[in-house]
C-alpha cells in the first residue's frame, strides 16, 4: 500500500526512511489543512456569501475550508448549493424551484480553479463569492490559454498529478471537456454568458443568474453569440439565425433581434461567415 501511495505521490520518505505524506497528499485528504504549514493551509478553499449585489452588502454566510479537495469536494458543492437562491418555475399545474445556476456549471468551475491555480503564489487560495445575481470564483495564478479560448483550446494545467488525481477521482471532466459542459447548461437556461476574466495574478469566473435577452448588455448579447458559435463549431455544426434566436429564447417573429446580434458579433470580429459566397451557410468562430 505504502508503495502505491509512493507512486501517485502521496506519500514519501524522509531522510530517516520514515513515510511523510507530501503536500500532494495533504491538499487532496487532509482532514486539518492547519495542521500543515501555513503556506498549504492558505489553499483552503474561501467561501463568502453577500446579501447584495456588491462586497458592501452584509455577509450573510462566511466559511474558511479546512478539509484536503478530495475529502471536501462534494461538501462543499452540497453547502454551496444549499445556500444558493433557487429561481421560481411554473410549468402548467406544477411550481417548482430551480438552482440559480446550473449545478454542474458550479461543479466545473470550482473544480477548474482547484486544479489550475498556481501553488507557487503564497498567501492566497482558490475563493468563491455569491451575491444576488452572480457568483464569482478565483483562484491564483494567471490563465495559461487567453480567455477568449478557454473553450476550445486543449487545457494546460500547472498541476498535473492534482489534475490527473481529481479527474480519475470524478471530482471533474476527462479533456478538458468541463467548460463545454458549462456554456452548454448556461445556454439550455437561457442565462447571460460566463465571463472569464485575468485580475492581477488571478482568474476569475463570472457565472450570472438569470436574465431576459431584453436585460442582458450588448457585450453580454455578443458574448453569448461567440460562446454558441464555438459550441456549434465543436459539435460540426454551424450557427444560424435560427439557432441563435434558439438560444436567446427569442420567438421566431423576433429574428431580426438575432440578426442585429450576429452584426454586432461580426463587426467586433468574434465570428465570421462559414462560407462568404453562401450567406446561408452560417458562423463559425473568428478562429476556426
Amino acid at each position: 500500500i505504502f508503495e502505491k501511495l509512493s507512486a501517485e505521490g502521496l506519500i514519501g520518505k524522509d531522510v530517516g526512511d520514515k513515510w511523510n505524506i507530501t503536500n500532494l497528499g495533504a491538499i487532496l485528504f487532509g482532514s486539518n489543512l492547519a495542521a500543515f504549514n501555513s503556506s498549504l493551509a492558505r489553499k483552503a478553499v474561501r467561501f463568502i456569501a453577500y446579501g447584495g449585489r456588491n462586497r458592501a452588502a452584509t455577509v450573510t454566510h462566511r466559511a474558511d475550508g479546512n478539509k484536503g479537495y478530495a475529502i471536501g469536494f462534494e461538501g462543499l458543492i452540497e453547502f454551496i448549493n444549499g445556500l444558493l437562491p433557487k429561481n421560481e418555475h411554473i410549468d402548467t399545474a406544477l411550481r417548482t424551484e430551480q438552482p440559480l445556476f446550473p449545478t454542474i456549471a458550479v461543479r466545473e468551475l470550482i473544480a477548474n480553479a482547484l486544479i489550475h491555480q498556481d501553488m507557487t503564489i503564497s498567501g492566497a487560495g482558490p475563493q468563491i463569492e455569491v451575491f444576488v445575481d452572480r457568483m464569482e470564483i478565483t483562484n491564483p495564478g494567471k490563465p495559461l490559454v487567453p480567455t477568449e479560448r478557454m473553450i476550445d483550446l486543449p487545457p494546460r494545467s500547472r498541476n498535473e498529478a492534482l489534475a490527473a488525481l481529481m479527474r480519475r477521482m470524478g471530482m471533474c471532466e476527462e479533456q478538458g471537456s468541463g467548460l463545454d459542459k458549462v456554456i452548454a447548461s448556461v445556454e439550455l437556461f437561457q442565462l447571460p454568458p460566463p465571463l472569464f476574466r485575468e485580475e492581477g495574478d488571478a482568474m476569475q469566473v463570472v457565472l450570472y443568474g438569470p436574465r431576459t435577452f431584453a436585460q442582458m448588455t450588448p457585450d453580454e448579447r455578443t458574448r453569448a453569440c461567440y460562446h454558441h458559435s464555438i459550441l456549434k463549431f465543436l459539435s460540426g455544426e454551424r450557427m444560424k439565425n435560427a439557432t441563435l434566436c434558439e438560444r436567446f429564447g427569442i420567438e421566431s417573429r423576433n429574428a431580426s433581434q438575432a440578426s442585429g446580434v450576429l452584426k454586432k458579433a461580426l463587426e467586433a470580429g468574434l465570428i465570421r461567415a462559414a462560407d462568404p459566397e453562401h450567406p446561408r451557410a452560417g458562423y463559425v468562430p473568428w478562429w476556426a
